[in-house]
């Protein structure tokens, strides 16, 4: 009888999986799909380069401070509910998002778009475990499909969007999250497990058990510093960053004190697996968006080729990423995950080094071979990192666990393009590359000397 149970659930869960895949895949989708739009929104709106930008930074700044926010309340309420809850969101603000009559307002839309995406991967995680019990798999699988995901979506975002902008205008990048929105949201409505009870209470006291003060300190010192770091007010820099240092400092004395923390950081700093899951994911990522956002300069300013071409030419990664994937799934079940990551970043390492000659010739031919080398390793350490996040929490921390390793990313995405501005400053030409491939190998061997000190969390 409980044979024939898994067997009839077993397609209910990977239509469940197929939902969140395609909830997730919205957050990079749409942070990779402007790109393209800027200089049409330039032209609409009567803008400058730099003002153009906030409608990039408003989402990565939203989605970067909202992840951990809401995966604590996928934790509290239930992920299936938040999910949900975010779709509905995306889906509202997409559609009405066009009719946004000035810039500021249409940035103010892309915020609230990005916090309505940012529940779909913290809560897909918490439901991973449910999902994978039911359907009598390893965790690893599902979380590979959420994985290959989100890959593809940043990889295909720069293609879609200018087929979408040039066939329609930019309006037609909002438009197309509704209804990717509504079926994910009908998906897992239909086919996810429903939450298990949470928790219960008068309002008055779950908003004083919600720790907002926590929540809004938390919020406010990684916007000054990647405000800061983004360098989006010159003239205000070191006084955001120190700013920024001195929120940090008072939510760390708060949430030290308080009962219910929104950041349980003592319990953080005891779970050593978990934080070196997060330096080494924050520092593995700013080496692939090293070559994410400094590669695509590469080609355009030193090989003369056209946005088309070089969009087409790092397809590549994305694609071997996707492939990498299920192999290290397949190889972490054999060989455990710590194996799996070391021999992803040993390979990073290698291909960070090959990229070298790119100093030498930017031939087509070349540069498909190191951006299709360049996902292996890629996939490989991002799913190893993501399942070295999911067995080293708890499943009632897991939610806002997923939340803070997505910020990571985001934290990673900052920092390479801080440093490809200052090892680039004239220009991505050969000579700069050449310092960007150097910086790279150091990051390698930081992102070695992480994992290699990392161990299983005992159950």
């Amino acid at each position: 009888m409980g044979q024939t149970v898994t067997v009839s659930n077993k397609p209910r869960t990977s239509l469940a999986v197929a939902g969140l895949s395609l909830g997730t895949a919205l957050n990079p989708l749409n942070s990779s799909m402007i790109a393209v739009a800027l200089v049409v929104l330039r032209a609409d709106f009567g803008l400058d380069v730099a003002a153009v930008t906030w409608v990039v930074t408003s989402f990565y700044l939203a989605s970067a401070a909202g992840q951990p926010v809401m995966g604590r309340l996928a934790d509290r309420f239930g992920p299936r509910r938040m999910f949900l809850l975010g779709m509905g969101l995306v889906a509202i603000t997409c559609a009405l998002a066009p009719l946004a009559p000035n810039f500021a307002l249409l940035c103010v839309a892309r915020a609230v778009m990005a916090l309505g995406t940012a529940t779909a991967y913290p809560s897909a995680v918490v439901m991973v475990g449910a999902l994978a019990h039911e359907a009598k798999v390893d965790t690893a699988r599902p979380l590979g499909r959420l994985q290959m995901a989100n890959t593809s979506a940043a990889a295909v975002g720069p293609v879609v969007g200018g087929l979408l902008v040039g066939l329609v205008g930019w309006e037609s990048l909002f438009l197309i999250n509704v209804p990717l929105a509504l079926a994910a949201l009908l998906i897992v409505r239909q086919a996810a497990p429903s939450d298990k009870v949470r928790e219960r209470g008068s309002v008055a006291e779950l908003v004083r058990d919600s720790d907002l003060p926590g929540i809004a300190g938390f919020i406010g010192a990684l916007l000054l510093v990647m405000m800061a770091a983004l360098n989006v007010a010159p003239d205000y820099r070191w006084w955001m960053l120190a700013a920024g240092t001195a929120v940090a400092a008072l939510f760390a004395w708060r949430e030290l004190r308080f009962a219910k923390p929104f950041l349980d950081l003592r319990l953080l700093g005891r779970n050593r697996p978990l934080m070196l899951v997060y330096l080494a994911f924050a520092v593995f990522s700013s080496v692939y968006y090293f070559v994410f956002f400094g590669l695509p300069q590469l080609l355009q300013e030193a090989g003369g080729y056209g946005p088309g071409v070089v969009g087409l030419l790092m397809l590549p990664l994305a694609g071997m990423s996707v492939v990498a994937t299920p192999w290290a799934v397949s190889a972490m079940g054999r060989f455990g995950v710590r194996r799996v990551l070391l021999a992803g970043v040993v390979l990073l390492t290698a291909v960070a080094a090959l990229m070298w000659l790119l100093t030498g010739t930017l031939a087509i031919p070349v540069v498909v071979v190191l951006t299709a080398l360049m996902g292996i390793p890629y996939g490989t350490v991002s799913i190893a990192t993501n399942q070295g996040m999911f067995v080293s929490t708890r499943p009632q921390e897991r939610g806002v666990a997923a939340g803070i390793y997505q910020t990571c990313r985001y934290l990673g995405a900052i920092t390479a393009t801080v440093m490809i501005g200052v090892f680039a400053a004239g220009g991505v030409h050969q000579d700069s590359w050449l310092r960007m491939v150097l910086a790279m190998l150091v990051l390698c061997a930081v992102t070695f000397g992480i994992s290699v000190f990392w161990r299983q969390r005992k159950a």
